[in-house]
């Protein structure tokens, strides 16, 4: 039971975007405010779609996941699979400085990358500085998980595949990868998300309409002003829930 409340609880803010993207412009602004709407306005998500470039934006999200999602799937493991199966001079070491780049948050090296992407790669207003990193590692965590769960497939199978004549890549390939593949789902799905709710980095490096992301093109909706006596709010909502 109390389960049950706690998650109604949080599914509360859920239900407000879906009840107030089916309100009118002046129901969102009834005080005390309403839970439902009066009458579902359906018609709130035809006109966000035409109003704003709804699958220009969905299209970029699209473009840099998917250009992205690969390039972080291969380099962790490849990255993953060193550290976890080689033993060399400054393993550790690198390791733990690995590891502590997950301490600086992304505001500290943003202006660094800003400069080396607007400087020597001229990247801005382009999706690159938003592709390119991931196929750099796909990030420390990202490594670390990696890592984690090539520790626990046993090292039996790489010397029975070393027996049969199997080299460091064949044993990558065609034994761990397919055997990390709950791994490999947990990367993609943690990938997906950040970057589709990534907001900083395409605010950051997009200056152009035309390449805004959905996240980006949310908060370009919610910037422009008004038309007189009818508030955006419910179109907002809308944007929000498609």
């Amino acid at each position: 039971a109390a389960l049950t409340v706690s998650g109604l609880t949080f599914c509360f803010p859920f239900f407000w975007t879906i009840s107030t993207s089916l309100k009118t412009g002046q129901e969102t602004r009834l005080v005390p405010p309403t839970l439902l709407p009066e009458v579902a306005q359906w018609q709130n998500y035809v006109t966000i779609w035409l109003q704003q470039p709804m699958a220009l934006w969905i299209r970029n999200s699209v473009i840099i996941i998917a250009l992205s999602l690969p390039g972080a799937l291969l380099t962790s493991t490849l990255v993953a699979y060193a550290f976890a199966r080689f033993d060399f001079p400054g393993r550790g070491f690198l390791f733990m400085v690995m590891l502590s780049t997950m301490m600086l948050p992304y505001e500290v090296t943003l202006i660094p990358q800003y400069i080396i992407y607007q400087k020597y790669f001229n990247w801005i207003n382009t999706f690159w500085p938003l592709i390119v990193p991931s196929w750099a590692g796909g990030g420390a965590f990202t490594i670390f998980l990696m890592r984690q769960f090539l520790l626990t497939i046993p090292r039996d199978l790489d010397d029975a595949a070393r027996v049969d004549g199997a080299s460091s890549w064949q044993i990558l390939w065609r034994i761990l990868v397919p055997l990390c593949r709950p791994a490999l789902a947990t990367v993609a799905i943690l990938q997906f998300l950040a970057q589709w709710n990534d907001f900083l980095g395409p605010f950051v490096y997009l200056t152009s309409p035309d390449l805004f992301t959905m996240s980006l093109g949310l908060r370009f909706f919610q910037t422009l002003p008004e038309t007189v006596g009818e508030p955006k709010t419910h179109l907002l909502m809308a944007a929000t829930m498609i």
